[in-house]
């Protein structure tokens, strides 16, 4: 990146900073109308017993963001610019929610199996156009926002997102109780389809330089020929790896919160909204703080905060006498959103600039097993054990992730910092 490219990127960084932090925010507050991990999985379980077709929700979601990356990354290496590349794709991220409510109000008395497989379908459009964009996105926010303002963006981004979230998510309440099966549900998903468009405008208002790469094209099959290379020459990186498939692990009991709650405690629908509230509180009260750990301390240290943070929502929901206990776990997994960003974020402090969109694809691919399993797991213990086992099982996991991550993943925000310093 030449002098001229760093003082565009410097000249529009405030601009920039501004509305993809609306942008963010905004499609924060779409998904707090349809929470895939309270709204969703609440919808199911009026159309099924199963617990297979719950844990399918944050499987399929997993699969699709994770699995497409790799495939795009080479393609999206190239592109000058990402922008126009997102705002094509991520309509797809947007439409589903319309389509769903247009076919609820269209076909209120649909059989549970038509339901369910039209929203499976459109659930999976969503994640997979999603997986389309991440890499770009991604190199996208990493291309105008400096490293050691990364964690602050996420961080206000992530924050603001769940403040006006839980105001989304009080409104989610009001409308579960106030209407009844399935009205209130595709009101949910009608406001979920107008903050999500809206999140799309303020992306477009983003002012990107085109910065060709200095890696010559190569074509695709080449591009898989070196990858396994990668792998091999940067240990650091396949434990930093293996330390988050281990952390994914403990978080396939999370979306079993609501359902099981609800069901023990005997809760009325509306608290899935109550229960999105206080996540997003979580979230929007940890953000900040963590986003600026991170921008002093490094990511990795976010990372393990949050991990801890996972490991006592699930000794908490293990425990619980009642449904009050919940409000403090959903809560604390709001608080482990910070560890998802800052995920992303030390992901591109492992690689130059050139190489971010192979890091980026490398992650999130090769993790898409473990992202696909763990809920799917979760889902088969839920059902043949039972909930608290579920619990334990993914306490366990959180605390073994932890060790790995601490012990044998070095931070790599020194190479980044020499890397942006040479190159500035």
């Amino acid at each position: 990146m030449n002098t001229t490219h760093q003082q565009e990127i410097a000249a529009h960084y405030r601009h920039n900073f501004i509305v993809n932090v609306l942008d963010f925010s905004t499609y924060s507050v779409g998904l707090s109308f349809a929470s895939f991990m309270t709204i969703l999985p609440l919808y199911v379980s009026q159309l099924t017993t199963s617990t297979f077709l719950i844990g399918l929700i944050p499987a399929l979601a997993n699969t699709g963001w994770t699995l497409p990356q790799l495939f795009t990354a080479n393609y999206v290496g190239q592109l000058p610019r990402k922008k126009p590349y997102v705002l094509a794709v991520s309509i797809g991220e947007r439409l589903p929610f319309l389509l769903l409510t247009l076919s609820i109000i269209g076909w209120s008395q649909a059989p549970a199996a038509v339901s369910l497989t039209l929203f499976f379908v459109l659930m999976a459009v969503y994640s997979f156009s999603g997986g389309l964009v991440g890499v770009a996105w991604q190199d996208y926010i990493a291309k105008i926002i400096p490293l050691r303002k990364r964690g602050t963006f996420f961080g206000v981004a992530n924050s603001l997102g769940g403040l006006l979230g839980t105001a989304g998510a009080y409104a989610s309440a009001l409308i579960l109780e106030r209407y009844p099966f399935p009205r209130n549900f595709a009101t949910c998903f009608l406001m979920a389809f107008a903050a999500v468009s809206l999140s799309w405008i303020f992306f477009s208002l983003g002012k990107e330089p085109a910065i060709t790469s200095a890696k010559p094209p190569i074509s695709q099959r080449e591009y898989w020929r070196r990858l396994p290379a990668i792998l091999r020459q940067d240990r650091n990186f396949v434990l930093y790896l293996s330390s988050r498939a281990v952390i994914i692990l403990g978080s396939m009991a999370s979306v079993f919160f609501t359902v099981y709650a609800m069901n023990r405690f005997q809760m009325p629908q509306q608290s899935a909204g109550w229960f999105t509230a206080a996540l997003l509180a979580g979230q929007a009260l940890s953000n900040p703080l963590m986003g600026s750990l991170g921008d002093r301390k490094g990511h990795k240290l976010v990372m393990e905060l949050s991990t801890i943070a996972s490991a006592l929502a699930m000794t908490l929901a293990l425990t619980a006498r009642s449904a009050v206990w919940f409000y403090p776990v959903f809560g604390l997994v709001g608080c482990t959103s910070s560890g998802w960003l800052s995920s992303m974020s030390i992901t591109y402090e492992f690689c130059t600039p050139e190489d971010r969109p192979t890091y980026i694809g490398l992650t999130n691919t090769l993790l898409w097993p473990v992202l696909t399993l763990a809920p799917m797991l979760g889902a088969w213990i839920a059902g043949g054990l039972g909930y608290r086992e579920l619990f334990a099982a993914a306490l366990v996991a959180n605390l073994a992730g932890w060790v790995l991550l601490h012990w044998s993943v070095q931070d790599p925000r020194q190479r980044a910092t020499e890397t942006e310093t040479a190159e500035g």
